[in-house]
């Protein structure tokens, strides 16, 4: 797995992730093109979602199953045929329908994970997951900019047209750079679905990472969920053009992740997790500053939810990662499934405290999701470092027992 293959993998992930968050910025103009309300042209972010969630319970556990260079090109050609047709759709009620395919097929980065991490050493994981999701992460910040603008300059069809045509370049790029891949199982494939439940039920550790991402991402999701209410409500009065600037500023966090990937090689992933946790605590109570007008604070808080969000992820990726060798995209499906369940969750959360409490209360909830995490890392780590009575006292190899004088 050579650096430039690396790159161009993230690159990938980053145009494909951009798939799901892209139509948050262009539904005024799906609205305005297709002659229905803004709350109805929403109804496309929602099947895009739904549709990532179902492609990460029933088409993720096939990287176990199917080689990935075949896998992955197959389901980038159908995303790029899904987003032709999406650009072509007369309607919204096939816009919606095939909005479900686009966010089904399009689960590239969960795919990917598993790849990268059993073709590198086990020394570089955290790095390359960084880069990974460096990938990801710009694409899902990026693509909400330049799908509002382009969709303003010209029409909401363009980032549709645009969007398939870079997914093919990929296709054929990544069918010549990609080296096969033995399948790591010849389970079939209804076996394959309820693995990650039994995964899930059997291993600690995948739970933990489960839990911490869950907790963090909807932290994630719900501050920008409602940040767009904010800047367009009375406190400050923009236009919707000023949430995807602050996400452009944001995008500048992606070049932290593999910093965060090499932490995480050094140090392992718990102090990693730690750290971010304690991080969003701190970035809850920037984002509380935000609400008398300060832009200052809110770009603050954002900046460092971010990084967060993002180192956290990649310490939780390679935690799963070294569970096994076996069963990677298997377990990233549980993974990814439950860390997607909870930024939904958050994001549910979140309107909820806007609605009743204003930005206050989502600076409140943002505080205890991310103290829920820190709590449980503090209470695991006391527990491992606390010895248990009657057990003996586990040395590295090479240790000499201490002496003791008999008197």
């Amino acid at each position: 797995m050579s650096p430039r293959l690396v790159l161009l993998l993230a690159a990938v992930c980053g145009v494909a992730v951009g798939n799901v968050y892209f139509p948050q910025s262009i539904t005024p103009a799906v609205a305005a093109g297709l002659h229905v309300s803004a709350g109805a042209a929403a109804g496309i972010v929602t099947a895009g979602q739904a549709g990532y969630t179902a492609g990460l319970f029933l088409l993720v556990p096939l990287g176990d199953r199917i080689p990935h260079r075949r896998l992955l090109t197959t389901l980038l050609v159908i995303t790029s045929g899904a987003l032709l047709l999406a650009a072509a759709a007369p309607g919204l009620p096939p816009l919606i329908g095939l909005s479900v395919l686009i966010g089904a097929a399009t689960v590239i980065a969960p795919v990917v994970g598993p790849l990268v991490a059993g073709m590198v050493p086990p020394q570089r994981r955290g790095e390359t997951a960084g880069l990974l999701l460096s990938g990801g992460t710009g694409g899902m910040l990026l693509s909400r900019t330049f799908g509002g603008y382009l969709a303003q300059w010209w029409s909401w069809r363009v980032p549709y047209v645009l969007s398939a045509v870079l997914l093919l370049v990929f296709a054929a790029l990544l069918r010549r750079a990609l080296p096969p891949t033995l399948p790591a199982t010849r389970r079939p494939y209804p076996a394959l679905l309820l693995e990650p439940l039994r995964l899930l039920a059997r291993e600690r550790d995948l739970r933990r990472s489960c839990l911490y991402q869950a907790s963090v991402f909807a932290a994630f999701c719900a501050t920008w969920t409602c940040v767009a209410l904010l800047l367009t409500g009375p406190a400050y009065g923009y236009d919707a053009r000023a949430v995807g600037l602050l996400a452009l500023v944001n995008a500048a966090t992606m070049l932290l992740a593999p910093v965060a990937g090499r932490r995480t090689d050094r140090h392992g992933p718990d102090r990693v997790n730690l750290i971010c946790a304690a991080a969003v605590v701190a970035a809850a109570a920037l984002l509380a500053l935000g609400a008398t007008g300060g832009i200052g604070w809110l770009v603050a808080g954002t900046l460092v939810l971010d990084v967060a969000m993002q180192s956290g992820m990649v310490a939780n990726q390679v935690r799963v990662y070294a569970i096994s060798d076996s069963a990677r995209s298997r377990r990233n499906t549980a993974y990814m499934t439950c860390a997607y369940a909870g930024g939904a969750g958050g994001s549910w959360l979140g309107l909820r405290c806007y609605q009743t409490f204003g930005w206050p209360g989502v600076c409140v909830l943002v505080g205890v999701l991310a103290a829920i995490a820190l709590i449980h890392l503090t209470v695991t780590r006391a527990q491992r470092a606390e010895p248990v009575a009657g057990v003996p006292e586990v040395r590295p190899p090479g240790t000499l027992e201490p002496c003791r004088v008999q008197r």
